[in-house]
């Protein structure tokens, strides 16, 4: 089975923060999870280069526009690297498959009778480069919003597309699909904004003069399209949608539909939700090709959110350098869940990876590998079961149950919640076997033998459902635990109590997990 997940391409007007991060890493768990159950996944992100801004703030550098995204673009690759996301596809609007891609549906849709030229006299949104109308306006005040402004009034001809002419289909779409707003308290939203958009058709291009940096109109060379006929293409362009000959993209029949779209819920209305459906519909995709959203909150700084414009950035780069990068994967994935918004708290990361992760697991693994090395030298066979080592076993088969329950509704912090009351349990029954106790006594050997044994499944278990969250930690445990001359490949599938074999040994444990502090040095 294919598994095509996306993230939202990031605008390169400004460098990567922790709310760019958490998309990216939250979308890189879920390509290992789906590798993990035993899928074939493919992992697509990359920058949004071409816009106003960027050609304004290039201005300002008294640089090239296309000289100052590849700086840009420069700081987004290395936060990804430092956070070890590892995505499969990489998508950059100044990609000549793409351009070429754009304007082959531009030319179609134009070929249709989709997309008309006329004058427009009215309000425009410099922060968000789009016109707006009056049921963008607050009820109240009758003002357009801080989310709009600067708003300026603008007279000027440009090209639309017969954006109206699909909403009917978008509402009985949405009717019948349920999942394609995932979560479900995100949805009437999206139902509320297929209202706004009856009667409006959506301007896709800028004249020239006003805008150089983009992709032009086959149809007319004085303008260029507006970013969402370019940067939400992407999706479809860097999937192999009419490639290029002697393209390298991926066949783009294996991939679509895509399986979902990681975005955040400020670009979930109207570009994803209203948009992207019709474009792909008017483009002559059916409703079985149309991709789910899946919409998280965002990542707040005492209730505010995190921007460029508000000042109150964090480097995801200086995060990993201070912390490490299992670290602030963990925490991204540990503290927030998708239905909602989360206040970054370094207090928070730093108390959540030492008691979760060093006092739990590798407390676990270290005492769990000195132990069986001490006393038994590998792992041996015995005839000894009580109620407790019982109860463990069944407590995995719970947790597996639930954590992949969790995993497949894309709740990652519920699924390590799972986790980690396994791991909890495991140490539980460690204390209760004392372990150290028994190895004084010949006699207590059987019993001591599978208690060790059960202390290391449930170690290598429970580091494995972790493995999709933090992967480098885990590689360095399994090193420990010499997976590799163990002949099978962990999948959900044949994750079962019993995976160790009689008479396999292990290495010295080495902190894999050393305790954090918030102290400077």
């Amino acid at each position: 089975m294919s598994f095509y997940i996306t993230t939202a391409i990031d605008y390169t007007n400004g460098q990567p923060h922790i709310g760019h991060a958490y998309e990216k890493v939250l979308a890189d768990v879920i390509t290992r999870y789906q590798r993990l159950k035993g899928n074939e996944a493919y992992f697509l992100t990359g920058v949004d280069q071409h816009g106003q801004k960027v050609q304004q703030t290039a201005e300002k550098e008294d640089t090239h526009p296309a000289t100052y995204v590849r700086k840009v673009t420069k700081g987004f690759t290395q936060a990804w690297e430092a956070l070890g996301v590892q995505y499969d596809g990489w998508a950059e609007t100044t990609n000549e498959n793409h351009k070429a891609c754009v304007q082959d549906i531009l030319q179609k849709l134009f070929d249709q009778g989709q997309i008309y030229k006329k004058q427009y006299q009215g309000w425009y949104s410099i922060k968000q480069e789009q016109f707006l109308t009056d049921k963008e306006r607050d009820e109240e005040t009758g003002e357009f919003g801080p989310q709009w402004q600067p708003v300026e009034e603008r007279n000027e001809e440009n090209y639309y597309f017969k954006l109206s002419e699909h909403v009917t289909w978008l509402r009985e779409f949405a009717a019948k699909r349920e999942d394609f707003i995932i979560p479900a308290n995100r949805r009437n939203e999206f139902i509320n904004a297929i209202d706004n958009t009856e009667g409006n058709d959506l301007c896709i291009s800028r004249p020239k003069e006003r805008l150089r940096w983009g992709i032009e109109l086959p149809f007319d060379e004085d303008f260029v399209t507006f970013v969402w006929f370019d940067a939400l293409i992407n999706y479809i362009s860097f999937a192999g949608y009419n490639k290029l000959e002697g393209s390298n993209l991926p066949d783009f029949d294996k991939l679509w539909p895509a399986n979902v779209h990681v975005i955040g819920k400020d670009i979930m209305v109207p570009s994803h939700s209203i948009y992207w459906p019709i474009m792909l519909h008017a483009i002559g995709f059916d409703d079985s090709q149309i991709p789910s959203l899946l919409v998280h909150g965002w990542w707040n700084i005492g209730n505010k959110k995190m921007g460029k414009s508000e000042g109150n950035s964090i480097s995801p780069i200086n995060l990993t350098e201070k912390f490490g990068v299992d670290a602030v994967r963990y925490y991204l994935m540990r503290d927030i869940n998708i239905t909602r918004d989360a206040n970054f708290d370094i207090e928070r990361l730093v108390g959540t990876f030492n008691v979760e992760l060093a006092n739990n697991l590798g407390n676990l693994c270290n005492r769990t590998l000195t132990m069986l090395r001490k006393n038994c030298g590998e792992t041996q066979l015995s005839d000894y079961d009580d109620e407790l080592s019982q109860n463990l076993r069944v407590k995995f088969e719970t947790t597996l149950a639930a954590y992949t329950e969790q995993m497949d509704k894309f709740n990652i912090d519920e699924a390590l919640r799972h986790v980690i009351e396994f791991l909890t349990e495991a140490n539980i029954y460690a204390e209760k076997q004392a372990p150290w106790t028994l190895a004084k006594e010949e006699e207590n050997k059987p019993q001591l033998i599978t208690v060790l044994n059960h202390m290391l499944e449930a170690a290598i278990l429970g580091s494995i459902l972790l493995k999709p969250v933090v992967p480098q930690a885990i590689e360095r445990l399994h090193t420990q635990f010499k997976l590799d001359e163990i002949d099978t490949s962990f999948t959900l599938d044949n994750l079962k109590w019993g995976i160790i074999p009689q008479g396999h040994s292990t290495a010295k444990p080495k902190p894999v997990f050393p305790r954090l502090s918030l102290e400077e040095e």
